[in-house]
């Protein structure tokens, strides 16, 4: 097992290569996270228990009941920010054939398969440093901020969430390197 920084590590088989990204590991911000995260569901909760139990007039219900849609896509996204920084990782293994990518939570993710000769235009996205898209990427509660991406049949891929210009760099040049080789061995 080699390591590219402190989050990325990687090891080399005969015709594989496989590589671990880890989120970052901050655990002040884990239990802050977490705490924000209770709130959040203990507020859901009560405006839940006031609807069913309150005596409400029809706009008054109307109300909650908007609030609780917005309040269910931000539970949505916060939760799977909160579980990605607990037990998130992403997994991509390049044999002779594609590169499997696999955005995990603990086991739970879906390895899809890129064939190689499909994959087109690998670039870096890597935000510049006071930009608004670098500081709304760095807070907590956005797992995205994906630093390397690539075409495949007219979709773009991307992945490397969160890594330091460095740790993209050399991904990247490791990646690149690695379907080269593939590509020409065929």
């Amino acid at each position: 097992m080699k390591w590219i920084g402190e989050r990325i590590s990687f090891s080399e088989e005969k015709n594989k290569t496989t590589i671990v990204i880890n989120p970052e590991d901050h655990t002040w911000l884990k239990a802050v996270m977490g705490a924000w995260v209770s709130m959040w569901y203990t507020i859901g909760g009560v405006i839940t228990w006031s609807y069913f139990k309150l005596d409400l007039s029809q706009q008054e219900s109307l109300i909650l009941v908007i609030f609780m849609v917005f309040w269910l896509y931000f539970a949505y996204k916060v939760t799977g920010s909160f579980l990605w920084m607990l037990w998130g990782k992403e997994l991509i293994k390049i044999d002779e054939v594609a590169l499997y990518y696999k955005r995990s939570i603990k086991k739970y993710g879906k390895s899809t398969p890129y064939y190689l000769e499909n994959i087109s235009k690998l670039e870096l996205n890597q935000p510049k440093e006071k930009s608004v898209q670098a500081a709304w990427e760095k807070s907590p509660w956005i797992a995205g901020g994906e630093r390397i991406e690539f075409e495949y049949l007219g979709k773009r891929v991307k992945f490397g969430r969160k890594l330091n210009e460095k740790d993209t760099t050399l991904l990247f040049k490791l990646i690149a390197k690695r379907i080269s080789e593939r590509l020409k061995g065929k």
